[in-house]
């Protein structure tokens, strides 16, 4: 079994992105320029842009947090969406998710600037990645590519099975893994909460990813020998014996999982990680075609 490490590849992408980031500052060039927006104050939202904002900080780019209260209206937010669409000083911005409940999440991600939209989340940008068009490919499928590739995991010809439907990981997931090229090529079964003999189907897989948010989902008799399991579930359980009052879980029963598998993701440090150093490489993306579109 070996460990695919997300925090080991993650911070050899943001060095070679700080590499990058320096020698536009020898040309005398802008350096990219990443927004966060970020409504209400969930715990586990915090504390992932706070994250993004010091791997900004790392890397060289510059960074602006825009926090904005619980009571938000979605006329507010949307007009702040505009501000940043116009804003020439910003190359890329997120809007985090969940949004309250009083704004319409998708009438957001219409707003965003499909220019600007380093998340990969705008419609444009989804249907251009369906078509194998260059464009911004969503953070976290963008990053479980880069792992297989830089642990050289074979993908062609393999049988991927998805586990969860999201429009952030699972559906652009099962888009990406059944493309032309590499990782790819691999023929793809997309399960979902409505899946009949979902056991069965996860059984017969070469490589797993699985998206659902149910810790320990994925037991050692659901998987074959060898089979590729890549963890994107993170859950806090609460568990007052730890310091935080929880823990984090991922889908996996990554004790006994990882005893078959060939490559594995643990959590935390698999899948997280990579997400933030591939946000800031779309960020870098979307610096060089505003520089190449002036």
């Amino acid at each position: 079994m070996e460990l695919l490490d997300g925090k080991k590849i993650s911070n050899q992408i943001k060095d070679e992105i700080a590499i990058e980031v320096a020698k536009m500052k020898e040309r005398g060039e802008k350096v990219p320029h990443l927004a966060a927006v970020i409504v209400g104050n969930d715990g586990a939202s915090l504390t992932y842009v706070g994250s993004k904002v010091k791997s900004c900080e790392r890397v060289g780019f510059e960074s602006t947090l825009i926090q904005l209260p619980a009571t938000t209206s979605e006329v507010e937010l949307l007009n702040k969406i505009e501000e940043l669409n116009d804003n020439d000083d910003i190359d890329g911005f997120i809007v985090q998710l969940p949004l309250p409940p009083q704004i319409d999440t998708q009438k957001v991600l219409l707003t965003v600037n499909p220019d600007k939209d380093v998340d990969g989340f705008h419609p444009m940008n989804f249907g251009k990645m369906a078509l194998d068009m260059s464009t911004f490919i969503p953070a976290t499928p963008f990053g479980i590519l880069e792992l297989l590739e830089r642990y050289n995991v074979e993908t062609q010809g393999k049988h991927t099975v998805v586990i969860g439907r999201s429009h952030i990981v699972g559906r652009p997931m099962s888009i990406l893994m059944g493309r032309k090229g590499w990782p790819g090529n691999s023929t793809v079964t997309l399960t979902h909460s409505r899946t009949k003999n979902i056991t069965q189907i996860i059984s017969q897989a070469d490589i797993i990813i699985s998206a659902l948010g149910i810790p320990n989902f994925l037991k050692a008799e659901m998987v074959k020998d060898d089979a590729v399991v890549i963890d994107v579930g993170i859950t806090r359980v609460p568990d007052e014996t730890k310091k935080r009052g929880y823990y984090l879980a991922g889908d996996v029963d990554f004790e006994n999982v990882s005893k078959k598998a060939s490559f594995i993701t643990p959590v935390p440090g698999g899948v997280g990680p990579m997400t933030i150093a591939m946000l800031l490489k779309n960020t870098l993306l979307a610096r060089e075609r505003h520089k190449e579109n002036r």
